[in-house]
């Protein structure tokens, strides 16, 4: 089956407005962006509390977290697959690799969305490209709207100095190639739907709030 024309879109029974209806809450993808080290993991993990004790229905999709499966890189696809199948479908950091990762997270945060949840992201995600096209693969399986895209605007020299990993030490060493803000660029947001200063004394607990405000005023879920 080579033909795109033999791939056929199949309608379920259950269709996502009942979905969404069950869970009381529509479907959306929060698409946390910025430098590593700028918080936004953090702040998506504080948001996914906030959002569990009010009841909500929830998933968060981690950078480093599908790295260990679905966007795996070579090296770790290695342990359990052939040479061939590393090189083809491993994940590195290049541009490439980079526009694929986020390709197969959007769809995946798609059909997440499509299933009512409210699906959290933090990925760096740094090409202004790659965030649109998944902000028009989750539109096309839902809503306009349904993509709203976060910028965690913290400075370089803040997210150096916090280095949690070690990584921007690693790479102004050379250790790391192709990494964000040292050796490949970072394409700022133009019109992000919540624009998140870092640095400048916001609890992450705070700034999770601020995105919660946003979601209820906007009537993805009704408050109380």
């Amino acid at each position: 089956m080579t033909n795109p024309s033999d791939i056929v879109w199949h309608d379920h029974a259950v269709n996502r407005a009942t979905r969404e209806q069950n869970l009381g809450q529509r479907g959306v993808v929060v698409w946390f962006t910025g430098l590593s080290g700028c918080g936004k993991s953090t702040v998506a993990n504080e948001l996914d509390c906030q959002l569990s004790r009010l009841g909500r229905s929830t998933m968060l999709l981690d950078g480093d977290n599908i790295r260990h499966g679905l966007c795996a890189p070579p090296d770790r696809l290695r342990t359990e697959h052939s040479e061939a199948f590393a090189a083809r479908f491993g994940l590195g950091f290049g541009s490439m690799d980079r526009e694929e990762n986020i390709r197969r997270i959007g769809s995946v945060a798609a059909l997440m969305a499509s299933a009512g949840l409210i699906t959290l992201t933090a990925f760096v995600s740094p090409y202004r490209k790659d965030r649109d096209h998944v902000r028009q693969i989750v539109e096309a399986a839902g809503r306009e709207g349904d993509f709203i895209e976060v910028f965690v605007d913290t400075p370089l020299a803040i997210c150096e100095s916090r280095d949690p990993k070690g990584l921007y030490k690693k790479a102004r060493a050379g250790e790391i190639k192709h990494f964000t803000g040292i050796s490949d660029p970072y394409e700022l947001p133009e019109n992000p739907e919540i624009h998140l200063p870092g640095g400048e004394g916001m609890s992450a607990a705070e700034q999770a709030s601020v995105v919660l405000r946003w979601l209820i005023a906007r009537n993805v879920f009704q408050a109380g």
